[in-house]
């Protein structure tokens, strides 16, 4: 499509999807228009403070089946791998209720399994390709990604889970207790049985990559507003402007592509659909010269630890608390706590409170465990793409390009039933 022949589109949001989405919507010929109200790639962006992991393989729903005898584990727990904070019960309660349903079966994981691989398969490549763009591709590094047991027997308590990932044509490389020692020697010995993910890849900032492919965006025509967006304007059944805080920002097409801030603008086209935060933390200790050579994924701890540009860190959690509750930072202090009982020689850092950072962000979760992409249900000039859960950074390079295909109205390059926002409505 030439540039002569392009739409107007507004994209509403400028974390990864958002900012992916507007070089490939400017690679297809349109004018683009991107608002936020926080600075892309900003420490308040989900984007900023995520582990880093492209993980192409990361295709399996949250949910299990079975996992609703857990629920009272995750209210009595507060600092459990995944809580819910009482006085959110009532509200979030739909929304599990949906999460529960939605893994109940093997079949029903294995169908979000096989719609999920589409999305993410070569992310890492793409995103590599992205990277090179915007002139920053050491950000972007391919050398795997590990998983890490305490012995066979736990990574076989998962074998349903990689028996599925199996199915959908994604490999690895087991490792035995002295493979694992060999390959990590910093590594607790508790840990004696690992596995190696060799398409999977990593992002080693994640703010400032965000941050590089917004300058790209910019560079080739993009302009950016910085305010908050409160909904649509339709003439006759078409779109003509977004509505702002700073008034009308006229249009032919938009993009909601805000995160866990999406819902009150689904709402106001008549889509409620079910989108929640979960929120997760991460702690990072600076000049970290202990840590692992892969970043690694500790399965007893659930969370991923790897060396970043601004130190080691570690993330992970899930917490059902709301966009506005207060951060439980005793959450971000049992990271810390794991992070050192998986490399104890951080303990003998005596690490001061002045190098350790920590952080809160909000992973716009749908209880499928797939992500919204599509049109509205009214208007084909408003297109989704938010919901992402845990998979946003890895998932938007090719989330952008579905973006673009929809708003030049061509033929999306994967399936899109499994992710038509339809589904809830």
């Amino acid at each position: 499509m030439s540039a002569g022949t392009g739409r107007h589109v507004v994209i509403i949001g400028s974390g990864a999807v958002g900012t992916v989405s507007a070089i490939e919507c400017l690679r297809m010929g349109h004018r683009v228009t991107v608002i936020d109200p926080g600075q892309p790639g900003g420490e308040q962006a989900t984007s900023y403070g995520n582990a880093g992991w492209l993980s192409s393989h990361s295709v399996i729903p949250p949910g299990e089946p079975g996992m609703w005898k857990k629920v009272p584990s995750f209210l009595l727990d507060p600092l459990g791998p995944l809580s819910i904070r009482w006085a959110y019960l009532p509200k979030v309660l739909p929304w599990l209720i949906r999460f529960l349903l939605a893994a109940r079966t093997p079949a029903l994981i294995e169908q979000t399994a096989a719609a999920m691989r589409t999305l993410l398969i070569d992310a890492p490549k793409l995103h590599a390709g992205l990277a090179s763009e915007a002139g920053v591709s050491r950000l972007i590094e391919r050398r795997g990604v590990m998983h890490v047991y305490p012995d066979r027997a736990a990574f076989e308590g998962e074998a349903r889970s990689w028996a599925i990932r199996r199915k959908v044509g994604i490999e690895w490389i087991e490792l035995s207790t002295d493979e694992l020692r060999q390959r990590e020697p910093n590594l607790h010995p508790r840990y004696t049985f690992g596995l190696v993910v060799e398409e999977a890849g990593h992002c080693r900032d994640p703010g400032r990559y965000i941050a590089a492919l917004s300058e790209l965006a910019r560079e080739r025509g993009a302009t950016y507003v910085s305010t908050r967006a409160t909904g649509f304007c339709h003439d006759e059944g078409r779109l003509i402007a977004v509505t702002t805080d700073q008034g009308e920002i006229a249009c032919d097409c938009a993009v909601v592509a805000a995160g866990a801030r999406s819902k009150a603008l689904t709402s106001s086209l008549g889509d409620p659909l079910p989108l929640e935060s979960e929120r997760g933390y991460h702690v990072m200790i600076t000049d970290a010269e202990i840590g692992p050579h892969t970043p690694i994924m500790a399965s007893d701890a659930k969370m991923i630890v790897n060396h970043m540009n601004g130190g080691l860190r570690a993330a992970g959690q899930v917490e059902f608390a709301g966009l506005a509750a207060v951060p439980n930072w005793k959450r971000a202090d049992i990271l810390r706590d794991h992070l050192i009982s998986m490399f104890p020689r951080l303990a003998d850092q005596q690490i001061p409170a002045e190098r350790l950072r920590v952080w809160l962000g909000h992973r716009p979760s749908m209880p499928d465990g797939r992500p919204c992409i599509g049109t509205a249900r009214k208007t084909s000039d408003v297109i989704y793409a938010f919901g992402h859960g845990h998979v946003g950074l890895v998932g938007s390079a090719r989330t952008g390009r579905l973006v673009a295909q929809l708003v030049s109205r061509a033929k999306p390059e994967i399936p899109l039933a499994p992710f038509d926002p339809r589904r809830f409505l």
